[in-house]
This record gives structure tokens, C-alpha cells and sequence, in this order.
């Protein structure tokens, strides 16, 4: 799989908006709102630990494979753009993990 991967699927979530909800499982998503969207990503988020603690690696594929178009259909419920999270992780690129925590945790507390 490759970036352009992730990309046309964002490009089909977002063509599913105009889909007939009997029909598409990922219009059904989006219909429940950010919040919806958000708790089924909670739920993906928790099976993909529970496969990469405990079980093999094609069920971590698998739910690993949820993950990601769970958080493809939040981000479309959100309107953020999957370019815009590319386009965080570039900017993060070849920055120290923990100096960027740091930095995120600075800028909370000056709130």
C-alpha cells in the first residue's frame, strides 16, 4: 500500500457523502456525526491493540486496515482533509518524537 492509497480511499469516503445510506455503510458512519465517527474509531482503535498484543499478525493487519478508514471517515465528518494530516507529519518530519511532545505540552499549558 502507498500514500495514493490512503488518498483515493479519502476520495471515496468523501464521494460516499452522496451515497444512499441503505446502500453505504460509510454514508450509515457519517451520518452519526463526528461523534459517531469518533466512538467507532475508539472501538477499531481498542481491537487493533488488543491484535497487536495478543493475537496474530494477519488479525493486526486486519484491524490495523479498520483503523485507518475509521479515521479517513472521521476526518471526512470533521472536514479535515487527509492532506492536511500528510501534511502534519511532513512538517514533523526529522523532529525528535520528544522534542515535539514537549513542544505540543508547552503550548497547552500557555492556554
Amino acid at each position: 500500500m502507498s500514500k495514493d492509497t490512503l488518498e483515493r480511499l479519502a476520495a471515496t469516503i468523501r464521494e460516499r457523502r452522496g451515497e444512499d445510506a441503505e446502500r453505504s455503510y460509510t454514508r450509515q458512519l457519517l451520518d452519526g456525526g463526528p461523534a459517531g465517527c469518533a466512538r467507532k474509531l475508539g472501538e477499531e482503535a481498542l481491537e487493533t491493540v488488543i491484535a497487536g498484543i495478543s493475537q496474530d499478525e494477519s488479525a493486526l493487519v486486519s484491524e490495523a486496515a479498520d483503523l485507518l478508514y475509521h479515521l479517513l471517515v472521521l476526518l471526512e465528518a470533521r472536514e479535515v482533509s487527509w492532506e492536511k494530516v500528510l501534511s502534519e507529519l511532513e512538517r514533523r518530519m526529522g523532529t525528535s518524537g520528544l522534542a515535539e511532545k514537549a513542544a505540543r505540552a508547552g503550548a497547552g499549558s500557555a492556554s
